[in-house]
């Protein structure tokens, strides 16, 4: 298989991957397993997968310099275009049931007050806020376009997935150990980032050196 094929095959099964939690959402929507709460279950789940892509996207770069290979990079806008659209599904639930977008005028109102009033949505809002330019910006036109400060605009996804986090915290008021695992992958994350130059050399002078054909190099 070529590189290209292989690359357009990785593509397809982050498609896949993507797609399969919202297909399984609406399936049970039209069957009306969502539980006793189902708009709770809706913003539950959609914000689940929504943080669970958003870490992915990040954990693509350590993937990258722990293994050698080049094509985990290729798939980071795709997996973070995928994260934005769980973030507005998640969001649009919200504006659509819990604030009744049927009357737009105290829609808004219900909204700015849940902005002062409730912090976990304050920080969730910031998050969403944050992710806006990236998802905008995430074609090569703009990438093109704004050269060096592309890369400066996209490290908004640090701050915003440290806001995803603490808003599933604050948002869980008893079982923390699922936001808490997020907290713990996020701080890794970012910790592999951090200028440990002594550290990181060493973990990726002993890395296995990965091994393939010479078609296969433009990949890794």
């Amino acid at each position: 298989m070529s590189p290209a094929a292989r690359l357009w095959l990785a593509r397809a099964l982050v498609w896949i991957g993507a797609a399969t939690p919202l297909a399984l959402l609406i399936e049970r929507t039209l069957n009306g397993r969502l539980g006793a709460n189902p708009i709770e279950f809706l913003e539950r789940d959609l914000g689940d997968w929504s943080l669970r892509f958003l870490l992915l996207s990040l954990a693509l770069t350590p993937l990258r310099s722990l293994s050698g290979w080049t094509w985990p990079l290729k798939l980071r806008r795709t997996v973070g275009l995928w994260a934005y659209a769980y973030i507005c599904l998640h969001f649009a639930v919200y504006i659509v049931f819990d604030l009744n977008i049927l009357e737009p005028a105290r829609a808004l109102a219900q909204l700015a007050e849940d902005l002062v009033k409730r912090l976990y949505i304050t920080v969730g809002f910031a998050a969403w806020l944050f992710l806006l330019p990236l998802a905008i910006t995430s074609t090569d036109g703009w990438q093109r376009r704004l050269k060096r400060k592309w890369k400066t605009l996209h490290r908004l996804i640090y701050p915003a997935a440290v806001l995803g986090v603490l808003h599933y915290v604050w948002l869980v008021k008893k079982d923390l150990r699922e936001p808490l695992l997020y907290a713990a992958i996020l701080a890794v994350l970012l910790l592999w980032r951090w200028p440990w130059p002594k550290v990181r050399g060493a973990i990726l002078r002993a890395r296995p050196t990965p091994t393939a054909p010479a078609s296969d190099q433009t990949l890794r």
